[in-house]
């Protein structure tokens, strides 16, 4: 853990021994920042500090939604900040917070194996680096409180802002047409919307937890008006991913209207091959029942002359004088009888 000691003249690096002696002096702010909360950090937070064990707890376990308890002589903590991870993952990396009367304990949360150290301490680096360089001089610990909770604020910012870039290149890609693999692409559409909803859901529950400190009465003037400040800019983070994620849902509705109207398309040429193919079908079996019908009708006089063509020497019919023309007419009245047959069934 880094213990450091904010006074008019600078700020002094301390060690973790001396904290007892700096809690109780009356001057300088005391700012410890604890970049993981090890064994060593839980002891000086239960027995240096004196914190309750839940909220020590809730330094050494993950908390995944922010939360706020005010104590007698402090006020606890937790929020949020993104970090990007792979394909489009957004990693929740949490910052506790400890304000007291003359101290900011600072607690970095359990860290994704995948999420880099360098993320978490940044937004307290950032204002380190201001308070080394003499550009921002805490007199409270609310003001320090507030000067890392603005930065953490803008890297949120930051975040949309990132997002924005992305929904603007889907956009171009929709209306240029050039989307590529459709289920890629709308994988692409759904990550930039989970990273958006995620800084907004940080956001609005940070200034949920803000909001409930500006009622607190322990709480001198001066950090009221921070809490408020720090409210509103959280409030702006909500409202600003909620535009974005409506514009980007204006992005997916085209895109899906898109793919319905391709989709259509689609089906009304697949309906005219069927249709094309229909026809085709009930053309060549019109034809097929035609050259059936002709078969038939020509079927029957080829009966009649196969049997006359047997040459049996008992067949009555040889030695019949009226056996050629009756022959003959029974040809033509099987056939005839056919053709009006398949005539009125429509097969002509």
């Amino acid at each position: 853990m880094d213990v450091r000691l904010i006074t008019g003249d600078g700020v002094e690096e301390r060690q973790a021994d001396e904290l007892p002696e700096l809690l109780g002096g009356a001057d300088g702010l005391v700012w410890v920042d604890i970049p993981g909360c090890d064994p060593e950090a839980v002891r000086v937070l239960s027995e240096v500090f004196g914190f309750h064990p839940m909220a020590v707890r809730d330094c050494v376990q993950r908390n995944r939604v922010p939360k706020m308890h005010a104590y007698a002589d402090h006020v606890f903590f937790v929020l949020h900040s993104p970090e990007r991870g792979e394909r489009g993952h957004v990693h929740y990396v949490e910052l506790d917070q400890f304000v007291g009367r003359n101290y900011l304990v600072t607690v970095h949360g359990p860290l994704n194996p995948a999420v880099r150290q360098e993320a978490a301490l940044r937004e307290t680096g950032a204002v380190l680096k201001r308070v080394q360089a003499g550009r921002l001089s805490p007199a409270t610990p609310w003001e320090l409180s507030y000067a890392i909770v603005s930065a953490l604020i803008r890297n949120q910012e930051e975040y949309v802002e990132a997002v924005t870039s992305d929904v603007w290149g889907l956009e171009q890609r929709v209306t240029g047409g050039q989307v590529g693999d459709p289920e890629e692409f709308l994988n692409e559409l759904f990550r930039a919307r989970h990273g958006l909803l995620a800084v907004r859901t940080m956001g609005a529950l940070g200034a949920a937890i803000y909001g409930r400190m500006r009622a607190l009465t322990g709480i001198s003037p001066g950090g009221r008006r921070l809490v408020a400040d720090a409210a509103d800019q959280l409030d702006r983070v909500r409202d600003v991913a909620d535009g974005e994620r409506e514009y980007l849902q204006g992005v997916i509705e085209f895109y899906q209207t898109v793919l319905t109207i391709k989709a259509t398309l689609i089906g009304q040429a697949q309906n005219e091959e069927v249709k094309r193919l229909t026809e085709a079908s009930y053309a060549q079996n019109e034809g097929i029942k035609r050259i059936s019908a002709w078969a038939a009708i020509f079927f029957a006089p080829t009966l009649v002359g196969t049997i006359y063509g047997m040459n049996f020497d008992h067949m009555p019919e040889r030695h019949w004088l009226l056996g050629y023309p009756a022959a003959l007419g029974l040809m033509v009245l099987g056939s005839v009888i056919l053709y009006v047959f398949f005539r009125r069934r429509g097969w002509f």
